[in-house]
């Protein structure tokens, strides 16, 4: 049981790790508070894991559930650090995950119910824009975030970076099984490694980084409250539960106990519950792990307690801020390298989802379009709402937030109030044979098969 929590571990430990890392290396936190902010991760992740596959009351899926700190928020959170400032961007940062987590756990009930409202159209587009609104932070960490710093975008960051990512892309290519899984902390090890002798390492984490921590409430900022900044991370809250939705009905196929209204409504509630405490120790939202979900299908392993048993190592391992350390070691370039393979992933997974629905359909195609337009414009150009209220700027410059409304508005606007065909009967070959719709937004399912004609229901083998 330990081998295959740790397992999990190895597939989801660098998904955990980086969004403090974006968000600490934003801030510009000395070595010591990127320690225990990593930490604050691990351990929180650790206590959402367990609450999402033990169970608690009507909190928890109760499957092998993986939660950790969502992707989608940092896009958001390094928006209200550019906004904040640096001294209590933090602070601002936990009130909003809080009231965030608080939310998703008081409509989880209503949201298990209200999914149809948020079809493969909506929920594509917005991971898509997951992973491409982090692009420019991987890029960032390569080149450096100086323009005019004479190391910028210098030979050798860039051939680490290039090196790290070549390397990822290969170790997924040729690895297999678990080494496979792993394939992404391969490549950051050995691409810091690389960067040992050319003196791009900084050790001196390791001279104030404590052995043992234990997380205190509210140690790393008290929470504030901003009404742009917590109706960002809402948004976010709310994409991070369609993907939860999502998740929990793959991974009830896989282990042969389909999730139902009610397995639905309370893992919603362990995503709501585990962010608000995460909040309160000082980590992230959290939200569920799909690369978890396929190591489950590949071993084939489907026990909750595997995946408790993962989530007690990863309290342990938020405990001792020396490994926060370790973790910290890796150099911006080779982290970079990596999460442009991580975040290409993030967007690949966008368009996978996409492909569920029916982007033939003019109106589903405009969709997309119109929400990634959108979506798209404080990536390529961070400075374009800045004559805007700075308190609109919050949501106006998180391409995530403003995405996501933008696809929920137009589909409303093009599916919405479109008129839903009804079942209805053709004849084929002399047959009758039910047609079956699908709804606006939805890709089409498979043809059914024509039913058997009166002569064959009534031969004489059939009658006997």
């Amino acid at each position: 049981m330990m081998a295959y929590g740790v397992q999990h571990i190895a597939a989801m430990y660098a998904g955990v790790v980086a969004p403090p890392l974006i968000v600490g290396e934003a801030m510009g936190l000395p070595p010591i508070e990127m320690t225990l902010l990593i930490g604050a991760s691990l351990f929180t992740a650790g206590l959402a894991t367990m609450l999402q596959s033990l169970g608690i009351w009507k909190i928890g899926a109760r499957l092998p559930f993986v939660n950790g700190v969502t992707f989608g928020s940092v896009a958001p959170m390094l928006a209200i650090v550019a906004q904040q400032g640096q001294q209590q961007s933090l602070s601002v940062i936990y009130g909003s995950v809080l009231i965030a987590g608080l939310l998703a756990f008081l409509i989880a009930p209503y949201f298990s119910r209200m999914v149809r409202f948020f079809p493969p159209v909506v929920n594509g587009t917005v991971i898509t824009l997951i992973g491409l609104a982090l692009m420019p932070v991987g890029i960032k960490w390569i080149a450096g975030t100086d323009s005019s710093a004479p190391d910028y975008a210098a030979p050798e960051k860039i051939a680490l970076g290039a090196v790290t990512f070549v390397l990822v892309l290969l170790f997924n290519r040729f690895l297999k099984g678990f080494w496979n899984r792993i394939a992404l902390l391969i490549g950051l090890v050995a691409g810091t490694l690389i960067a040992w002798p050319m003196g791009m390492i900084n050790t001196t984490t390791f001279e104030s980084a404590p052995v043992f921590n234990l997380p205190v409430p509210f140690a790393l900022g008290a929470p504030m409250f901003d009404l742009t900044a917590t109706i960002s991370i809402c948004i976010v809250m709310l994409v991070a539960m369609m993907e939860t939705t999502a998740d929990m009905v793959a991974l009830g196929e896989i282990v042969d106990r389909p999730a139902d209204e009610r397995t639905i409504a309370a893992g919603l509630r362990a995503d709501g519950a585990g962010s608000a405490l995460s909040a309160v120790f000082g980590g992230f939202t959290c939200s569920a792990f799909a690369q978890n979900i396929g190591l489950v299908a590949l071993t084939r392993v489907r026990s909750r307690y595997v995946v408790a048993t993962a989530g007690g190592v990863l309290v342990l391992l938020g405990l001792f801020p020396i490994v926060g350390a370790v973790v910290s070691l890796v150099p911006q370039p080779v982290l970079g390298g990596a999460a442009l393979v991580l975040f290409g992933s993030v967007a690949t997974s966008g368009i996978r989802t996409l492909g569920k629905s029916d982007l033939a359909d003019p109106f589903n195609s405009l969709i997309v379009a119109g929400a990634l337009g959108i979506g798209l414009i404080p990536v390529v150009a961070p400075h374009f709402y800045e004559h805007f209220p700075s308190a609109l700027r919050t949501v106006l410059d998180s391409g995530i937030s403003t995405g996501c409304i933008a696809a929920l508005l137009l589909n409303l606007l093009f599916n919405a109030w479109r008129k839903k065909p009804a079942e209805s009967e053709a004849t084929v070959g002399g047959d009758t044979v039910a047609v079956i719709a699908t709804a606006p937004g939805e890709a089409p399912g498979p043809v059914p098969e024509p039913r058997k004609s009166a002569k064959e229901d009534f031969s004489s083998e059939s009658v006997r």
